[in-house]
């Protein structure tokens, strides 16, 4: 069995993580803060030169946001424009007339593993939640039986497929193509939210007994839905999906055309995540907003707006980029390859557990895939790993495990679907291990197969 050189790196890493979780989880101070203030710390702690940590911190912080700012910044604006035009709404509509009212809970896990692709969890749910208000209503049905559903498509998507930032981070952290990425993201996640939307909704639903009146649902079922004409459903899906379509292009370019030639080039030119929603943003400013009669200044003036909210998570994603760099700079990566190496941990379970202990802990799925990505990247590599792919989909699935009263999501559902802790518990709680548990079950016999 390998012997770890220097254990006192471990224990201080041990030491940093515990600190992170505490000063996050229970003294409620900001991620990102604390994400630096324990980075370079542990620099310190670990013997780093005072003039190299600064350097080494930026570094790791410019590297991740070198990248992922232009995702954050291109899928936001995308998002705002399906807002804006009601292209979401006619999604809506039109999945539920074709799937019909009786099974309405099976139209919203479609729109919202169709809808959530471009947009943050919390974006596509406040968008969504109309839908789904109107939806229970309209069909009789408990708020639990369509809402579910809805949050555990938007869940899914945000946890495994790029290109949402921590799933792009850690894409970039195991050196993934962003196109099979997306492609078994896509495998792996609908069953995912089958399971644990309509499936868990129809079992739980009627053993959950919510209050008859919702003040957020009157909010929204008393306006009135016809008072703006909507999108194509065409038009819509296609604009939705274009930088999808873009990305699994360029991931399978070298099956597609021969290495080297410019069909290739030009494949894996429009497959790169910032120029598949460059190009989607761009065409949305048409389809979903000068066709729609928005004007010009309309249409800089979404674009401009919506970004303001994406401060939080940009800094939260590039601190996790500053702190992997001093893990890998410090010598603690290296410690945990031998360690790992000792008990012979496959690195899919490694990246899951670590992931699930981060997402309990700080309540931030973000926080979690980041900071366990940064950890296990360097193992995957030293151990010569061939799937890349799987490790991001596995660090994904087990982000999102067991979310409660330290994450923000959970209030939001609990708030939403006007239920009380012990309800959420029942129903937010449990479909999110559903979907953690199930996901990293799926991806491990995908590597069983591949």
């Amino acid at each position: 069995m390998p012997a770890v050189a220097n254990p006192s790196l471990l224990l201080y890493a041990l030491i940093a993580i515990v600190a992170l979780v505490l000063l996050i989880a229970r003294y409620r101070i900001n991620p990102f803060i604390v994400l630096t203030l324990v980075s370079l710390g542990l620099a310190l702690v670990a013997g780093m030169p005072a003039k190299d940590i600064m350097a080494a911190y930026e570094t790791g912080v410019g590297k991740t946001l070198g990248h992922i700012a232009l995702v954050v910044a291109l899928g936001t604006m995308l998002g705002k424009m399906m807002a804006e035009s009601g292209g979401a709404d006619r999604i809506a509509l039109t999945l539920i007339d074709r799937f019909g009212e009786r099974n309405a809970h099976w139209a919203m896990v479609c729109i919202a593993f169709v809808c959530g692709l471009p947009l943050f969890f919390e974006v596509g749910f406040v968008l969504l939640i109309p839908i789904a208000f109107t939806v229970a209503r309209r069909t009789g049905v408990s708020m639990l039986m369509v809402g579910l559903p809805m949050v555990a498509g938007l869940s899914v998507v945000h946890g495994l497929v790029p290109p949402h930032p921590a799933a792009m981070m850690a894409v970039g952290a195991y050196g993934a193509e962003v196109g099979k990425t997306v492609a078994y993201a896509i495998l792996v996640g609908v069953p995912t939210a089958i399971i644990a939307g309509p499936l868990f909704a129809k079992f739980i639903a009627p053993r959950i007994v919510l209050p008859s009146h919702n003040p957020m649902a009157d909010q929204f079922t008393d306006r009135d839905a016809g008072a703006r004409s909507l999108p194509g459903f065409g038009i819509t899906m296609f604009t939705v999906l274009l930088p999808v379509a873009l990305m699994l292009l360029g991931g399978w370019a070298p099956v597609l055309a021969p290495a080297g030639t410019p069909l290739s080039g030009f494949l894996l030119f429009i497959g790169n995540s910032v120029i598949a929603l460059l190009i989607a943003t761009v065409v949305s400013f048409w389809t979903l907003g000068l066709a729609r009669g928005f004007s010009r200044e309309d249409v800089l003036k979404f674009s401009q707006e919506c970004l303001a909210p994406t401060a939080g998570i940009t800094l939260l994603v590039g601190a996790g980029g500053g702190l992997n760099r001093i893990l890998v700079d410090s010598g603690v990566t290296t410690q945990i390859v031998a360690l790992s190496a000792a008990f012979q941990l496959s690195p899919l379970l490694l990246g899951w557990l670590l992931a699930a202990l981060m997402r309990v802990a700080t309540g931030s799925a973000t926080v979690a895939m980041t900071t366990s990505a940064g950890i296990v990247a360097p193992i995957a590599l030293a151990m010569h790993y061939p799937h890349p792919e799987l490790l991001v989909l596995a660090t994904g699935a087990g982000s999102l495990i067991l979310s409660h009263v330290n994450d923000g999501g959970f209030w939001l559902i609990k708030e939403y679907f006007n239920m009380s802790v012990g309800q959420t518990l029942k129903t937010w709680t449990v479909l999110e291990t559903l979907i953690s548990v199930v996901a990293f079950g799926l991806v491990w016999a995908l590597a069983g197969v591949l």
